[in-house]
């Protein structure tokens, strides 16, 4: 299994959710293809190049950028076809893609 891990523009992430579910790659609500998706808002500590993307975090004194990350588990076998879909629904805007392996994993419950 593997991880992938995206950080993609706020306004992208709907693109990117929309994709995963048309692609049949990633059936969500069955649980085939890829698990646990998730999509959290985060931070960025360094500075846009549009300096209306930014704003400055009280809570973090430091000046950051808004993005999504999107984090899913998929087989080994679909993590460079969901990561190029990511990519591809992502655009435009700045974004990276992270894939990694697991090593183990334990079912709670």
């Amino acid at each position: 299994m593997k991880q992938i891990k995206a950080f993609i523009h706020p306004h992208r992430i709907n693109s990117v959710t929309e994709a995963l579910r048309d692609s049949g790659l990633c059936d969500i609500s069955n649980g085939s293809g890829c698990y646990n998706l998730t999509v959290s808002n985060v931070q960025r500590l360094i500075t846009s190049v549009d300096p209306s993307q930014q704003r400055y975090s009280l809570d973090l004194a430091e000046p950051v950028v808004a993005e999504a990350k999107l984090e899913l588990i998929c087989e080994d076998d679909l993590a460079d076809q969901l990561a190029a879909l990511i990519a591809q629904a992502g655009k435009p805007g700045p974004g990276w893609i992270f894939t990694t392996d697991i090593q183990s994993a334990t079912k709670i419950g």
